[in-house]
């Protein structure tokens, strides 16, 4: 069942993801060639509590997931721990971040470039950033998560990469994953119809390659299967009566 909120649900939501957008900026600033995963982790997890917010991903669903953050480098996906790894000149790095505030979920991720990159990596993640300004463009109240999916899908090939199948948004609230489920692939008019009231994460995740997946050796992440470059960007959103509203913006 889809849970819809009240309006003072979404407020608080709006605080959370507020908060988040934030800490991701600060994130985002501190990830510089040399630096480790674990020390931007540690610096997210610091931020977190200084909010008086709570990690969502940590030990999530008691998998002993052990990060703040997920820290995805080049053919990494999405869902990596964080470790001891240097960020590299060239590297593009996905950060994922969610924190539970005043009993809310928010989740919100991005991919960005580390240093000077390749113009094949930059284009991937100009696309992958604009395949999610155009789902979130597709929400209003009448119209499906289908809908939603199939503009991704249809950007996506129209830009010659691949759409990831095996992984998808979400709906959120007192938990991180509710439902529905939000693929970034479908057909018009299919699936649930959009309400007011409802809060989900929309989230492309995109590939220079084959689409298709594999675990990453820290048996927590996924990887392309041929080693080729991937992008992921995620925002929180709410259907409210005075229109879509981005949470994590």
């Amino acid at each position: 069942m889809i849970k819809i909120k009240t309006e003072e649900e979404i407020k608080i939501m709006a605080e959370g993801g507020k908060i988040l957008a934030g800490i991701m900026k600060e994130i985002i600033e501190k990830s510089k060639p040399g630096v480790t995963t674990k020390y931007l982790d540690k610096a997210a997890e610091d931020l977190v509590f200084k909010y008086r917010a709570k990690p969502s991903f940590k030990n999530f669903n008691s998998t002993g997931f052990p990060g703040t953050i997920c820290a995805s480098i080049n053919e990494e996906l999405v869902h990596c721990a964080p470790s001891d790894r240097e960020l590299k000149e060239g590297d593009i790095f996905s950060i994922d971040i969610g924190i539970l505030y005043k009993g809310y979920h928010s989740d919100m991720a991005v991919t960005i470039p580390i240093g000077e990159v390749s113009p094949e990596a930059l284009r991937l993640i100009r696309a992958c950033k604009k395949a999610l300004k155009r789902g979130i463009k597709k929400i209003r109240p009448g119209l499906t998560f289908g809908d939603i999916g199939n503009t991704i899908q249809r950007y996506v090939d129209d830009q010659g990469y691949g759409t990831v199948k095996e992984l998808c948004g979400h709906g959120i609230g007192k938990e991180l994953h509710e439902e529905p489920q939000i693929n970034n692939y479908g057909k018009r008019k299919s699936g649930p119809k959009i309400t007011e009231g409802m809060v989900f994460c929309i989230e492309p995740m995109i590939t220079i390659g084959d689409w298709n997946l594999k675990k990453t050796k820290d048996g927590y992440g996924f990887q392309t299967k041929d080693g080729s470059l991937s992008a992921h960007f995620e925002h929180t959103i709410a259907v409210t009566p005075k229109g879509i509203k981005v949470l994590t913006k």
